[in-house]
This record gives structure tokens, C-alpha cells and sequence, in this order.
């Protein structure tokens, strides 16, 4: 296994090179300057949309566009969040977050891009279902001859849309917070546990997975936006506890961006980590955000690329910022632990009185992976679907369910490096794609702001 590990994380170092930094950051810029940064002057008319103004029942789709944005976060905001800020810190130092930052930023407007593409080029799938999503945009907006690079997505997709990350991080969590302090499991020997804790998750997210794409959005809007109040709380009262040093860390974030004092690898290594860590927390051009918002019930497909721009500005900018914040305060990133989600829940844990800082990380890391988890599916059915039928996909909760138990029992460095290469993977075909089709986006972005300018912002008047 540890030869494995190995092998994984040499492959995600390999993958996640310059080119494909290039690819990711560079082309956030070049669609903000392309757009001439268009999506950035309408966020007050993107939450005017995700409050329901727009809404029609009748229009095509699955999902509302709140819960399409629901769906999306719940696949973000989780271990991205959390873990992998802590894993950038560790890894990268505190100037990896600034990268972080930096992914946000551009990744409004690739966001604002891919999503529009979403839904403006569904297609059918096997049963005739219709469905959105960077293979679909590419099969029905490339045509034939791109089909390869629809096949190369879903078959990435299939991979990176794995649980295992979520609950190998759940299940270390909770052991190391609350089972091992209470003498109930042996640190040394966790197997046993691992192997409990992963069957219990797996009937849970069985018991919702079975239920289809409507009943997991139905859990996302009920469950993100109060995972989001909690943590931000608990973040909260740590920040005003500490404001007089906020300051200090936020200046330390940006120097050590371009210095990289903190940590070997120079600043190469630093932007890699950054952009890596900050890719895995709020998904711009890797893909997976835009198989929920093409699930949206809209005509509009301008008006979800809109809604899903919200997306890095409320996992990164905001959730990252909270929890890096968070770890540099308590200097827990300073002991050589970077083993994960546990550097987050010492820091809190080293802050917050007694036992509540521990129990209550616990309980946000439990929401947030669960959530993942339910969303993950949704992505990994659609991508089976694409490569092998759709009438076929259903099988997939049975060896999805398998994965969450197998998950838990797994070292963290193979888990990480295989989804970290599979995002690579997935983020070729979308940004490729995503520009051949640009110039369609911008048509369609001109008339629906000239038409929501002279007040006609609806295609039905």
C-alpha cells in the first residue's frame, strides 16, 4: 500500500505542473479580460437569482437554481475546506493560501464560463434523459470529432468523483477527536474502527443516494447553508478572539506567497500547492460544478453560469480564508503535522475551551463530508452514464457505497494523490473545451445583459 501511495503522489506531482497551472490560471485571466470582466459587475442580480426571482417551474431541468448552487457547494465545501487548507499550509505554508486566493478570483469567470456552457449545450443521454456537463458540452458543442476528449472527462470524472477522500478524513477526525481520547479505540491499531465507521457511513449514504439527483438536492439546500452558519460562527469567535494578530497572518499570507520562506520548494513549489489545494476546494475548470448547474431548471443559461460564479467567492475567499486563519493563529502549523484534517481540529481544539472545539469540528467535518458524499455520486452516475449507457448507471450506487468503506481504511497520501491526478485529468477536457466555445458564451452574456439593462431580462417576455 505504501508503494501505492507512493506511486500516486508521483503522479499527481507529475500532472500538476507548470503546464497545467498555466492552463487553470491563465485561462481564469484570460476569461475575466475576454468577458471584459462582465460576471464580476453582476453578483447583486446572481443572489437575486439564487433567492428564486427567476424561477419557473415549467422550465427544463431538475433542480432549482438554489439548490443547483446547493449541490455544487456540498461538493466543495468539504474537505477542500478543511483538509486541504491544512494540507497547504503544511505543505506549501502560509503563502500557498494566497494561491488559494488566486484560484478564486479568476476561477469567478471560468466559473461564470463553464456553467453557462452547462446549460446551454444539454444533450440526451441513452435513455433520452437530458443532461449537462463538460462531456456533454463537448459531444454537443464540438461535435464527433471531439469525442475523445468527452470520453477523457467522464472517465477522469469517474475517478475524482470517488468518496474516498471525504470519508478517509471523516473517519480520522472523529477517531483522533473523540473515540481516542475517550480510550475507545487504540491510536496505534485504528483498522478495526476504520472498518465499522465506513460500513455505518456507507448505509447512510446509501439511504440517500438511493433516492436520486432530486432528494440529494434536497439534503444540499437544507444542509450547506447551515454547515456554512456553524462553521463561520466557530471560525468567528476564534478571528474576534484574536483580531489584534489578523493583520500580522494576513500580511504573512502574502509575503510568503512570493518569498516562500516558510517552506522548501521555492516559489514554484508554493503556487503549485496553492493552485492544486485551491482547485480541489472550489472546483473552477475542473468540471464537476457544472454537471450540477446543467441540472438547473432554467432556459437561461447565462443566468446559472451567474449563480455559479457565487461559488469560489463563498468556499474560497470566505471558508479557506476562515480556516487558514484559523490554523495560523494557533501556530499548530508549525509542529510538522500535516497530516490532514486533524491540524484543523488541533487548532481548534488548542483555541476553543475545553473539549468543544474538538466535538465541534467533528460535527462540521461530518456535515461536510457527508454532503460531498451525496453530491459526488450524482457526478460519478452522470459520468458511468456517459461512458457505458445511462440505463446502466444505476449500478453505480452499489460499487459507490463499496468505495465509502473501502475509503476509510486507506492511507491519506494514496487517496489524496488519487484524486489530485484525476482532477488533472478532468480539468484538460473542460478548459479546452470551454475556450473552443467562448465566443458562444460571450453571444449569449451580450444579449441577456442587454436585455436585463432595458428590463427584459426574461426570454418569455
Amino acid at each position: 500500500m505504501e508503494t501505492l501511495a507512493q506511486s500516486l503522489q508521483a503522479l499527481s506531482g507529475f500532472l500538476w505542473g507548470t503546464p497545467l497551472i498555466v492552463l487553470l490560471v491563465g485561462g481564469g485571466v484570460f476569461f475575466a479580460i475576454y468577458s471584459r470582466f462582465q460576471p464580476y459587475r453582476y453578483f447583486a442580480h446572481a443572489v437575486a437569482i439564487l433567492r428564486g426571482k427567476y424561477d419557473h417551474a415549467e422550465d427544463p431541468g431538475d433542480l432549482s437554481h438554489a439548490q443547483a448552487l446547493a449541490a455544487a457547494l456540498s461538493g466543495t465545501l468539504g474537505m477542500g475546506n478543511i483538509a486541504g487548507v491544512a494540507l497547504a499550509i503544511g505543505i506549501g505554508g502560509p503563502g500557498a493560501v494566497f494561491w488559494m486566493w488566486v484560484t478564486a478570483v479568476v476561477g469567478v469567470a471560468t466559473k461564470f464560463f463553464t456553467c453557462t456552457l452547462a446549460v446551454m449545450y444539454r444533450g440526451p443521454d441513452s435513455n433520452g434523459d437530458i443532461q449537462g456537463g463538460p462531456m456533454y458540452v463537448i459531444r454537443e458543442g464540438l461535435g464527433k470529432r471531439w469525442h475523445w476528449l468527452a470520453m477523457m472527462f467522464a472517465a477522469a470524472g469517474l475517478i475524482g468523483t470517488l468518496p474516498v477522500v471525504q470519508i478517509n478524513q471523516l473517519t480520522q477526525v472523529i477517531r483522533e477527536t473523540v473515540f481516542v481520547p475517550a480510550g475507545l479505540v487504540d491510536a496505534g491499531n485504528p483498522f478495526f474502527f476504520n472498518l465499522l465507521f465506513g460500513l455505518f457511513a456507507a448505509a447512510v449514504v446509501g439511504g440517500v443516494i438511493f433516492g436520486g439527483v432530486k432528494r440529494v438536492g434536497y439534503v444540499a439546500v437544507r444542509l450547506v447553508p447551515s454547515m456554512v452558519l456553524l462553521y463561520m460562527g466557530m471560525t468567528l469567535l476564534v478571528l474576534l478572539a484574536n483580531i489584534t494578530e489578523l493583520p500580522r497572518y494576513l500580511a504573512l499570507i502574502v509575503t510568503d506567497a512570493f518569498t516562500a520562506q516558510s517552506v522548501g520548494g521555492g516559489l514554484i513549489g508554493v503556487i503549485t500547492i496553492g493552485v492544486m489545494r485551491g482547485a480541489f476546494s472550489n472546483e473552477a475548470g475542473i468540471g464537476t460544478e457544472a454537471m450540477a448547474h446543467g441540472a438547473a431548471k432554467t432556459t437561461e443559461p447565462v443566468r446559472e453560469g451567474l449563480v455559479a460564479m457565487l461559488g469560489p467567492f463563498i468556499d474560497t475567499l470566505v471558508v479557506c480564508t476562515c480556516t487558514a486563519l484559523v490554523i495560523l493563529l494557533t501556530g499548530v502549523w508549525e509542529n510538522g503535522d500535516v497530516d490532514g484534517v486533524s491540524l484543523t481540529a488541533m487548532a481548534f481544539a488548542d483555541i476553543l475551551p475545553g473539549q468543544f472545539g474538538a466535538y465541534a469540528i467533528s460535527f462540521v467535518v461530518l456535515i461536510f463530508a457527508s454532503s460531498t458524499m451525496f453530491t459526488f455520486w450524482y457526478y460519478g452516475a452522470k459520468c458511468l452514464g456517459f461512458l457505458i449507457g445511462a440505463h446502466r448507471q444505476h449500478h453505480y450506487r452499489y460499487f459507490y457505497v463499496l468505495l465509502v468503506v473501502l475509503g476509510a481504511i486507506a492511507p491519506l497520501e494514496a487517496v489524496f494523490g488519487l484524486i489530485d491526478s484525476a482532477y488533472a485529468l478532468m480539468a484538460i477536457p473542460t478548459m479546452v473545451s470551454t475556450f473552443l466555445l467562448a465566443p458562444q458564451v460571450m453571444t449569449a452574456a451580450r444579449d441577456y445583459f442587454q436585455r436585463l439593462n432595458v428590463g427584459q431580462e426574461d426570454s418569455r417576455n
